[in-house]
């Protein structure tokens, strides 16, 4: 019976990872095809070609992005932006949804270098108890101001094992523990629940130790 459950344990350690890939390309390919419909049905791969081309939406949705951002790149298009925006900002749903996308977009694609660059330490939901958070920004509004604080970090605490979910705090920078951990590797120990934890090397004693071991 041991030897049975260790086989499937075996297996599942295989599988499960490769299904849960195969269907997220999937879902991420079914995604992309969407932007199909923004071109004439008589151009689509099956009307030319006779046949589907799973994908083709990908490469649809780049050719987009790019002519996008060739066009908002020049000075006409980026007055043609802000005359968009500022008709957006006129209605009240769609102003909001459009701004708080807007801003997220822009801290994700990182205009600040610091967005989601850094990995903390933070002391949550109570003290003594730590774990991963995500710098997005430095507060230098109100927040700031009205707790007097000298620097407040804006923290991402991701939820297991979801990570695009999770709760937002502001936390004084004294009170955190900045680590050397990137992104990717944070975000692997999240989803792991903790199983899978980074390899870390303290630099500082490895320094000591080599200071040591120089002849006199």
């Amino acid at each position: 019976m041991g030897l049975l459950k260790r086989y499937f344990i075996a297996g599942l350690l295989v599988l499960l990872p490769l299904w849960v890939t195969f269907e997220a390309i999937v879902f991420l390919v079914s995604l992309f095809d969407r932007s199909l419909h923004l071109v004439p049905t008589k151009y689509h791969p099956e009307m030319l070609l006779g046949f589907d081309v799973p994908g083709f939406g990908i490469l649809v949705s780049v050719v987009i992005v790019l002519f996008t951002g060739m066009l908002v790149a020049n000075i006409l298009g980026n007055k043609l932006l802000h005359w968009w925006e500022r008709f957006l900002s006129k209605i009240p749903l769609v102003r909001s949804i459009y701004t708080a996308v807007k801003q997220i977009v822009e801290a994700v694609v990182g205009k600040d270098e610091s967005t989601f660059q850094k990995v903390y330490l933070v002391q949550y939901p109570r003290h003594g108890l730590w774990t991963l958070a995500f710098q997005t920004s430095k507060s230098r509004g109100e927040a700031q101001a009205k707790t007097g604080v000298d620097q407040i970090v804006n923290l991402f605490i991701p939820t297991t094992p979801n990570p695009t979910s999770g709760f937002f705090i502001m936390a004084p920078i004294q009170e955190v523990v900045e680590l050397e951990m990137s992104v990717d590797d944070a975000l692997k120990m999240v989803i792991s629940g903790g199983v899978v934890v980074p390899p870390w090397i303290d630099k500082s004693a490895s320094v000591e130790s080599d200071v040591g071991k120089q002849p006199n």
